[in-house]
This record gives structure tokens, sequence and C-alpha cells, in this order.
């Protein structure tokens, strides 16, 4: 991942974010995480990493949004676990769900299945998925910018630590 990234800049972080989004399993955190030190590092600018994710989400999410009109793909657990989650919220758990591990993969197969109407989908999407990727991609500019000092091996030891807790939560 870091490699794509280091390559191709904001197109390789466009890149990862895609599949991610289209419920296949390429971790958007690590992705993020990698997008923030090489804005630390000034291969890339802010404004360009946080545009590259939110448009590879909308992008991913508008291919996952098409699959679960078709009804493809819309038994498996964590889909069914995202359908209750819009069923109880509506429109809303469609930008919950863009800041929430797992559920903001699967959120776009029910909403497809159910016809959510598609430009209050895509702005949801897009506000939800800009804030997830300023959070991760921030983290990794602290984890880059301050690697060296105490106050940058805290922070590694946090962005350890809530990856862990998003893989775990992944798991169950």
């Amino acid at each position: 991942m870091t490699a794509l990234i280091t390559s191709y800049g904001p197109f390789g972080v466009f890149l990862l974010m895609v599949p991610e989004s289209a419920c296949i399993p390429i971790p958007s955190e690590v992705t993020l995480l990698s997008s923030g030190l090489a804005v630390s590092q000034h291969w890339m600018s802010l404004p360009l990493a946080i545009l590259a994710a939110t448009a590879g989400n909308v992008i991913g999410s508008l291919i996952a949004y098409a699959l679960g009109a078709t009804q493809w793909l819309t038994r498996a657990p964590g889909v069914r676990r995202s359908a209750a989650l819009l069923d109880r919220h509506g429109l809303k758990a469609i930008f919950i769900a863009r800041l929430l591990p797992l559920a903001r993969t699967f959120i776009s197969l029910p909403a497809g299945a159910r016809r959510t109407p598609l430009l209050p989908f895509i702005v949801l999407t897009t506000l939800g998925s800009a804030i997830w990727a300023l959070a991760f991609v921030l983290l990794g500019m602290l984890t880059g910018t301050a690697s060296s000092s105490l106050l940058g091996k805290i922070t590694l030891a946090v962005g350890a630590a809530v990856l862990v807790v998003v893989f775990s939560r992944r798991r169950t």
C-alpha cells in the first residue's frame, strides 16, 4: 500500500480507496495513515490526500450501491447489520455508517437495494467519507511529523491501539 501511495501519490490513494468502498477488504485505515505519513513528508498535500480518499470512497460506494440495487451480496452478515442501521435511522444512517468501521464498507449495498435516492446518498457519503479520511490522514501526519519525539511515540501507540480496536471489531 505504501509503495502505491509513494509511487502514485493522490492517485494511489484513490486507487486503494475505491475497492475498500466497493466491499473488497482493503483497510482504509492503513491507506489513510500512510497518506498522512506522505503528507508529513511533503510527498502530497493534505487537501489532495483528503480529496483523493473521498473521491475513491464515493466511486467505490457507487459501485456497491449498484450491486445492492441488483440484490447481489445483500444477504451477508455485515450487510444485514448495515441494512438494520438503514431501516432504523433512514438517510442519516448513510452518514453515520461512513464514520464506523465495517458499516462504512457495507451500507451502500442496502442503500442500493432499497433504492435510496442517489443525490442524498452521494452527498451523505461524501461528507462522512471526508470526515473519516481527514481523521486518519491527520493521525498519520502526527505520527510522521513527531515520530522521533515522546509525543510521536505516544501518537504511534494511540494509532496502533486504534488499529487494533478497528480490526478486532471487524472480526466480531
